[in-house]
């Protein structure tokens, strides 16, 4: 699975997890727990609530502190308390380590920026109860739907200024721009902080591919992430495409191939030759084309897939059946669609039905001998042949 975000408004950590949970609800409570079990008090309010705009629905994550009455406060929190609260939480290792990791990621940008180590450094506005929250989350949904690959598109610059417990500081805020180096951004003329230092960090530690080819992928399903500000005109949201490749289940082998032509024996009797070598064992397909050979002469072209294994006695039956006097011959490689054969009952008679996996749905074709002896005609067996290939099709989805 490939997951892609667009950052229409921007990226934040409860953005990114309402869309992903809008997309995929099912993973809600698994990940409200894990939040939980990360030491968030009981009485700050965990909430996935429907949401709309001028323009579009979808869901916005909420962490509710006022009713918190907890003694501590987690301003100014270090990066060291931190991750020892969450070293300590009942957490699954993978999940525990993609916190730490996100939380290091930010530790070290604001290190950097303000000339101090990464042990040295205390979370302001980062060290809140909804921040914590969010990160845990995401490294729960991230590591519940690995093994995806992800991408982000553009991201929106932003312009002006944020207010931080170091004052006013350009947006990009220093620790984003550090963050989303590497990143393409894009000014879309509209203010404000639009990726958040969380966003970025999640961002960094996903290794959001920013340029991926034009494969061919299918939509599975998609959700839509709303954060708390608004901005003019504008949907203050991010949406996540939950995509999958549309290749088709396929096998590879090889075959030999074998070719000649034939200009010397009459039709009727090359057809029962053709006939003959259809059906040897270690042939898999005969097919037969119109030449112009020598002198002008219409000839006939033959080619002949069969077993490599057996190619010796292929060769002898082609000499033994037709009136060649030569057999061009190779091994090449072959793809096929994965595909099998099942009996299915239509219009009160058996009939054998080939179904095939294909990119964008399972293909179903009845055998021709089973739709025989029919005393409707054409158009009986034209329906007896579609309700064969729907009911193959139908047992295939169960």
């Amino acid at each position: 699975m490939h997951l892609h975000l667009d950052a229409i408004g921007g990226v934040a950590g409860d953005m990114f997890i309402a869309s992903v949970l809008d997309a995929f609800p099912d993973l809600r409570d698994g990940m409200l727990a894990a939040i939980r079990d990360a030491g968030l008090p009981g009485d700050i309010g965990l909430a996935l609530v429907d949401h709309r705009d001028h323009a579009l629905a979808g869901a916005r994550f909420q962490v509710d502190e006022k009713n918190h009455r907890g003694a501590e406060h987690h301003r100014h929190t270090s990066f060291s308390q931190i991750r020892s609260m969450i070293e300590r939480a009942p957490l699954d290792a993978a999940v525990r380590d993609r916190a730490i990791a996100i939380f290091t990621l930010l530790a070290q940008a604001e290190a950097k920026v303000h000339g101090a180590t990464a042990e040295e450094v205390s979370f302001h506005e980062l060290g809140e109860w909804d921040s914590i929250a969010d990160i845990v989350g995401a490294a729960w949904l991230i590591e519940r739907l690995q093994p995806a690959t992800w991408s982000v598109g553009p991201l929106p610059q932003g312009r002006g200024g944020v207010k931080t417990a170091h004052g006013w500081l350009p947006v990009p805020a220093p620790a984003t721009a550090l963050l989303l180096e590497g990143f393409e951004l894009v000014d879309d003329g509209v203010a404000g902080e639009r990726v958040t230092p969380t966003g970025a960090a999640i961002l960094r530690h996903l290794r959001a591919d920013r340029s991926r080819g034009r494969e061919s992928l299918r939509l599975m399903c998609s959700g839509t992430g709303f954060g708390t500000k608004t901005f003019p005109g504008l949907s203050n949201c991010l949406r996540l495409l939950a995509l999958e490749e549309a290749r088709a289940a396929t096998e590879s082998d090889r075959v030999s191939q074998l070719e000649f032509e034939v200009d010397d024996q009459t039709p009727e009797d090359l057809a029962i030759a053709l006939d003959r070598l259809r059906a040897h064992p270690s042939v898999i397909d005969v097919v037969q084309t119109p030449v112009f050979g020598k002198k002008g002469r219409i000839a006939a072209h033959i080619r002949i897939l069969a077993d490599p294994g057996d190619l010796e006695n292929v060769i002898e039956a082609c000499f033994t059946e037709t009136a060649t006097l030569g057999v061009r011959h190779q091994v090449i490689e072959r793809r096929k669609l994965k595909r099998s054969q099942r009996t299915v009952q239509a219009g009160g008679r058996n009939v054998r039905v080939k179904v095939a996996s294909r990119p964008l749905a399972g293909s179903a074709k009845a055998e021709a001998d089973d739709l025989l002896n029919l005393s409707g005609g054409r158009n009986e067996r034209e329906r007896l042949r579609r309700a064969a290939e729907s009911a193959a099709l139908d047992k295939d989805d169960e």
